[in-house]
């Protein structure tokens, strides 16, 4: 078989082996075939082993050899598994009957022995040889692929899984565990990488998006002002932990590879263990922001600095454009009202006839228009129960770690306190949501007599309600264009938050449009 050539390493122990293989799950995902060639003892088993308990997150999790069954599927909930060893296969063809194809329709699989497969294997699989090197339990591994294919769909996740392991000793966690944290609905990705001394967060944030040549439409992404790299996120925080914040330090940057090695601020937040608001918590986080918007002098101009404080750019927070406004809240026509109305999935988005797309936008701008003389400053907008860490050792705003601030921009202040209240991934009762409210007036009145409470409550609900359109139709575009479905069960919480901010006057006009359209 001719094979394309990769990359070869030498593995010193089992320790290595394992650390190995948590890069490899790292990586993996839907489709991927991974072909484990060696000999008997050379370390396959204890590779596949160590892969699939670093992907649940499980070290005890339970991995018989699969010698006599052949195969062995492992649910693992972000994906399925197959752990395959064709040591005992007789024929080639059998390979068809272990259903192979069906396995990594929407999972994965290692295979050992693949060998015995012939031709039955598919030409992107990943080869991994393991074979004995010297004395002891060095090894020789050399990854290689089996086609093109295998080499496009392997070779930049190889490189980045790498470079990831490479950041992480460099910053002095050689050696480190690595762990899945978390995702995202963007395409950030979260490692927790852990020595037994210490910890750290890995944010894996390949660039988002390309910027749009002349004479190009921007993308979504780029029209409504994500962040594209983790410039952003690297301006801001140096920003925020200068001004006190328990923004996460910094520990190690990797700025052309989209990889930053950040405190770890720990894992408890601002809800309950079954999901219910701590009422004292978010009182704290509204004070925050009510502090946070009393301090009028955030700059909008920002450095980029290297872990040597060297200048590596500038970031320009950019403004909360109405097109941009316009275009998030497009989303709700685009996608929500089609699907509420039981459109075929296969044609979403829908796009709207001209004219209503017209009137809806022109209904949008008489809100804006009405809070043109609302405060403006910083607007972190994620500014809710999943980017807010509550550290029981910290003192005053400093008890609140922030994140997932990169996409700030500069906007009505009112939309974060809006993010915080009307929280998409917890129920925020009605009372508690008034009494938040109103401990929030009180503090910026307290800090400035001519703070005009009654234009503030306009923009929370005109923001508030601008926010909750756009995550509708977001929920949806996520099932059905992206496969994430999970957040479809925030729907009528978020239906919810949607009445109470069109309660108010200021979207008195949107608040019969969306009557007429969501029942």
């Amino acid at each position: 078989m001719n094979t394309l050539p990769s990359l070869s390493l030498t593995i010193a122990d089992e320790p290595a082996m394992v650390r190995l293989a948590e890069d490899m799950a790292a990586i993996l995902g839907p489709g991927d075939v991974i072909a484990l060639s060696g000999d008997l003892g050379a370390g396959k088993s204890t590779f596949s082993r160590a892969l699939l308990r670093a992907f649940a997150g499980d070290p005890a999790l339970e991995v018989p050899s699969p010698t006599f069954t052949l195969v062995q599927t492992y649910d693992l909930g972000r994906l399925t598994i197959s752990h395959l060893d064709l040591y005992r296969l007789e024929e080639p063809e059998e390979l068809e009957e272990l259903g192979l194809e069906d396995l990594t329709a929407t999972g994965a699989a290692l295979i050992e022995w693949p060998e015995k497969a012939g031709r039955f294997l598919p030409a992107s699989r990943l080869i991994l040889s393991i074979a004995h090197c010297g004395e002891n339990d060095a090894r020789a591994v050399t990854f290689s692929f089996a086609s093109p294919a295998a080499e496009s769909r392997w070779a930049q996740r190889l490189a980045r899984t790498q470079r990831i392991r490479a950041l992480a000793e460099e910053a002095g966690f050689a050696g480190a565990e690595r762990r899945y944290l978390t995702g995202d609905a963007s395409a950030r990705a979260y490692e927790l990488i852990r020595t037994p001394q210490k910890s750290a967060v890995l944010m894996n944030s390949p660039a988002a998006y390309e910027l749009a040549k002349p004479g190009e439409i921007p993308s979504y992404s780029e029209t409504v002002h994500r962040a594209r790299t983790v410039d952003a996120f690297i301006a801001l925080t140096g920003e925020l932990r200068r001004r006190g914040y328990s923004a996460p330090e910094l520990y190690a940057i990797d700025r052309d590879a989209g990889l930053l090695l950040q405190e770890n601020l720990g894992g408890e937040g601002i809800i309950t263990p079954d999901r219910h608001p701590i009422a004292e918590r978010y009182a704290a986080a509204a004070q925050l922001l009510a502090d946070m918007h009393s301090d009028t002098d955030w700059p909008q101009e920002l450095t980029v600095t290297g872990m040597g404080g060297a200048l590596l750019a500038r970031h320009i927070i950019p403004a909360y454009s109405e097109n941009a406004l316009l275009t998030e809240a497009d989303l709700f026509l685009e996608w929500y009202v089609p699907w509420r109305a039981g459109a075929d999935p296969a044609t979403l988005p829908a796009a709207p006839d001209t004219q209503e797309r017209a009137d809806y936008r022109a209904l949008w701008q008489t809100a804006f228009a009405r809070i043109k003389d609302a405060q403006t400053g910083w607007v972190m907008r994620d500014y809710h129960s999943p980017n807010i860490l509550w550290l029981d050792g910290r003192e005053g705003h400093a008890k609140l770690g922030l994140i997932d601030y990169q996409d700030c921009v500069l906007g009505p202040v009112a939309y974060d306190l809006a993010s915080l209240l009307l929280d998409a991934r917890v129920d925020i009762p009605r009372a508690l949501e008034d009494g938040l409210l109103t401990g929030y007036l009180a503090r910026r009145k307290a800090q400035d007599a001519g703070f005009d409470e009654e234009l503030f409550r306009a923009a929370y609900a005109v923001m508030g309600a601008q926010r909750i359109a756009k995550i509708l139709g977001a929920f949806v575009r996520l099932k059905y264009a992206y496969g994430k479905p999970q957040y479809m069960a925030h729907m009528p919480r978020m239906t919810d938050y949607l009445n109470r901010t069109l309660a108010h006057p200021a979207l008195a006009e949107l608040a019969n449009w969306f009557r007429a359209r969501t029942g």
